[in-house]
């Protein structure tokens, strides 16, 4: 059930599809985060282009997830030397 929406990024519209009410309310909450940052960057950096604005935009956002997927790679690293302690614990108490 594709549907054509319109999403407006620092004053710019685009039309997109969104393949379900999930996926657009995705790309609403995606563009509402980017037009405040795009906002913070703005008055942080006065005289800025919107396109330097919008790559510092992409350039932090980049950042933030690049450091969710190290942090969420540690704990699957954890997670598997937990699983490991719990099943040599486990052994330990069935001898």
């Amino acid at each position: 059930m594709d549907q054509k929406i319109s999403i407006k990024i620092a004053d710019r519209i685009f039309n997109l599809t969104a393949s379900s009410p999930e996926a657009e309310e995705l790309y609403r909450k995606a563009a509402d985060a980017i037009n405040a940052r795009f906002a913070a960057f703005t008055r942080s950096h006065p005289g800025r282009t919107a396109n330097d604005l919008l790559s510092l935009v992409a350039l932090n956002e980049t950042v933030v997830r690049l450091k969710l997927q190290k942090d969420l790679e540690c704990c699957a690293s954890e997670e598997k030397q937990l699983q490991s302690d719990l099943e040599r614990y486990l052994k330990d108490i069935e001898k």
